[in-house]
C-alpha cells in the first residue's frame, strides 16, 4: 500500500452555495469511485477555490459525504491574470494499491482545460 495524491477540479457557473455543494460532492465522489478509494483509505484533502468563489467553504460541502474524521482544509487559489475563473481544486491523499501512473485524476464541468494531459 502506498500514499498517493489524487488531483481533481470542477468549475461553477456562479458563486452559488447550492451549486458549490453539488459540484464538490460530484467531484469528490468521482475521485473516490474512479480510484476505488474507500473513505477509510483517505488521509486528508486540500481544497482551493479561485478568489471569485466566496459563497462557502468547499470542505464544508465535502462533509456531506460523511468525511467527518478526514482532515479537510481550504485555501484560496492564487489570483493569476487570465486564469480560469470559478474553479474548485482538490488534492486528496489516500492509501491505495495503485502505482502513481495508475491514479485517475478527475476534471469536471469545464475544468478539463486545466490539465488536458490528465483529464479523463
Amino acid at each position: 500500500m502506498a500514499l498517493r495524491a489524487i488531483r481533481g477540479a470542477t468549475r461553477l457557473t456562479a458563486d452559488d452555495p447550492t451549486e458549490m455543494a453539488e459540484a464538490v460532492v460530484e467531484l469528490v465522489t468521482a475521485m473516490l469511485e474512479r480510484n476505488a478509494i474507500q473513505r477509510d483509505d483517505l488521509v486528508s484533502m486540500i481544497f482551493t477555490a479561485t478568489p471569485d468563489l466566496v459563497c462557502m467553504f468547499p470542505a464544508a460541502a465535502a462533509r456531506a459525504l460523511e468525511l467527518g474524521d478526514v482532515p479537510l482544509i481550504c485555501a484560496q487559489e492564487i489570483d493569476v491574470a487570465g486564469a480560469l475563473t470559478r474553479v474548485v481544486r482538490v488534492m486528496a491523499h489516500a492509501e491505495v494499491h495503485r502505482r502513481r501512473a495508475d491514479v485517475t485524476h478527475v476534471y469536471l464541468r469545464g475544468a478539463e482545460v486545466l490539465r488536458q494531459d490528465l483529464a479523463q
